[in-house]
């Protein structure tokens, strides 16, 4: 663990960028894997684990089925938190805010550099939807195989976007211990980001 404290007057942006980088170095699997809690309009939250796909100053974004649970919830209230907790360095950051839809080109790119098997899944697959039984997924699975073999252009569906969570609040955290906990946040307020120390 790294014994100094977080730095208050960092750019949590570049902050960010210096942990991942970090936890790419030690997180045995998928240290881009983030916790995403969405609510319905009426407030009632879900949450899950995706894989983050993008970051800058513009924000963090992910891709999925727009028909999934969490599509449905995005679609009706566009605000979202995310976690990423990295048990190797004990740290964990926690980003608020609005998503908002990736552009076209965006989601062709990104789809287009996903292996074939991913991108026939996301056509076969009615995510989050009831399914009879499995045979019935792999038998659309083989159909897609046999429309679009390996090596073939697959065009991205429809249904199939991806999303962009534009921060308003960013909060740092690195354990320490005896639970004396070092904690940092970052708020937008207009254009401006301002920080203070939590509490632990």
């Amino acid at each position: 663990m790294d014994d100094t404290f977080i730095d208050a007057n960092a750019d949590p942006f570049e902050l960010f960028e210096t942990w991942m980088a970090e936890a790419e170095q030690s997180e045995p699997n998928d240290p881009n894997a983030m916790a995403l809690a969405t609510s319905t309009l009426q407030g009632a939250p879900s949450l899950r684990m995706i894989l983050l796909k993008g970051a800058d100053r513009r924000g963090f974004v992910f891709y999925t089925n727009l028909e999934s649970r969490k599509g449905s919830e995005i679609a009706v209230n566009p605000q979202a938190a995310l976690l990423f907790h990295w048990k190797s360095l004990r740290r964990q950051i926690r980003i608020e805010g609005v998503l908002s839809a990736v552009s076209n080109a965006e989601a062709d790119s990104y789809f287009a550099s996903r292996r074939h098997i991913s991108q026939l899944g996301a056509i076969a697959s009615d995510q989050s939807r009831p399914l009879p039984e499995r045979s019935v997924f792999e038998e659309r699975l083989n159909t897609l195989m046999t429309r679009y073999p390996e090596g073939s252009t697959v065009p991205r569906p429809a249904n199939w976007s991806g999303f962009r969570l534009t921060p308003k609040r960013m909060e740092f955290w690195q354990d320490r211990d005896f639970r004396l906990h070092d904690r940092c946040v970052w708020t937008l307020t207009g254009n401006t980001w301002t920080t203070e120390r939590l509490y632990p």
